[in-house]
């Protein structure tokens, strides 16, 4: 007998009401929300009873124990889905969720365009020198306009480690704005795939030799925690930009702090911390050709709508037993469709 109650937690924030907006519209569906400081007597129910979890992707925003790892998942017997708030997920651990037959989904792709623009605003103030000027005219007189020449983009060469949904909307943006060369570095995809993309498939080290500027736009996973550091940032030319939207520990920050006081890069953005947001005395901050922002580069209006209501969406399709387009673990769909059918009392489709 199907579950007349599909019971959906989050803790603490939502990307948007939208969320919870399309899920009470269903009767069937029950939302809960959870603190962070939530005493164990009013969390437990919840988590006892869950079928659903949408998940924070902010590691600094929840706290660890509500992060998707097998101490959760031992508090959620009746868990079938894990959903995080974007396309990261670096607060759920898919081999844990394997592990526990749970369903693992993301919002991938519905804040390419958000990130892709904040990628090419970083570009070009970078390049035009903006933060730079703007700083020296806030604090001083008769700026020597003739020792902050900028660039142009036009014609110059960017390097894209991780051509996915950002990855190749920022290609796509370089080439079509600035007809710009664009390098591409991602195992995942064949030279013809990254051909399609409008890109040349590249090699790390190659990549990093040759481009003006170098975006970091892949999943912190195994493989890229610690990709970027002293080693690469030194193949870079000394008047390369290096920039990054996509997660913090994939950059090595202090190798990053040593190369630009170094004079080794030309400067950075920076988007993504290790700790979200970083000290104020951090010392990436204190370079004025660094330019710094607290993980915001998804996060506009549009792009949280959006997120939230295909979250929302894929939430209800997945708990009424559709197959969904953004699964993280496909390998547990046997024995997710077993436990789907044995907590909610009907099997799942696909």
């Amino acid at each position: 007998m199907a579950a007349n109650n599909k019971r959906v937690f989050y803790v603490k924030y939502l990307a948007s009401p939208v969320f919870a907006d399309i899920l009470n519209r269903r009767a069937d569906v029950q939302l809960t929300r959870l603190e962070n400081e939530s005493p164990d007597a009013e969390a437990e129910p919840v988590l006892a009873q869950a079928h659903a979890y949408q998940i924070g992707a902010s590691r600094d925003e929840i706290a660890p124990k509500y992060f998707g790892t097998a101490e959760l998942l031992k508090k959620t017997p009746n868990l079938v889905v894990m959903s995080t708030n974007g396309s990261g997920y670096d607060t759920l651990d898919l081999a844990d969720c394997t592990a526990a037959g749970v369903l693992a989904v993301n919002q991938a792709g519905r804040n390419k365009e958000a990130v892709a623009e904040h990628v090419m605003a970083m570009m070009l103030t970078l390049s035009k020198r903006i933060v730079e000027t703007n700083h020296f005219m806030r604090r001083q007189s008769d700026i020597p306009r003739n020792d902050y020449k900028g660039h142009d983009l036009t014609g110059r060469t960017i390097g894209i480690v991780g051509l996915g949904h950002v990855g190749g909307r920022v290609a796509e943006l370089c080439r079509g704005l600035f007809r710009m060369r664009v390098l591409a570095f991602d195992p995942l995809l064949t030279a013809e795939q990254i051909r399609g993309k409008g890109a040349e498939k590249v090699e790390l080290d190659d990549l990093l030799r040759e481009a003006d500027y170098v975006s970091i736009n892949c999943p912190l996973i195994a493989s890229t925690r610690k990709m970027i550091g002293a080693r690469e940032y030194a193949l870079m030319k000394p008047t390369a930009y290096f920039i990054t939207t996509a997660r913090g520990f994939i950059h090595d920050e202090m190798a990053l702090a040593d190369a630009l006081k170094a004079g080794k890069l030309a400067g950075a953005g920076l988007d993504v911390w290790e700790k979200e947001p970083p000290p104020k005395d951090h010392p990436l901050l204190q370079f004025d050709n660094v330019i710094v922002s607290p993980h915001t580069a998804g996060v506009t209006h549009e792009s949280r709508d959006n997120i939230a209501r295909i979250a929302a969406e894929q939430m209800l399709d997945i708990l009424d037993g559709k197959k969904p387009e953004r699964i993280l673990n496909p390998e547990v769909w046997p024995a997710y469709c077993d436990r789907f059918e044995r907590i909610m009392g009907f099997r799942p489709l696909g």
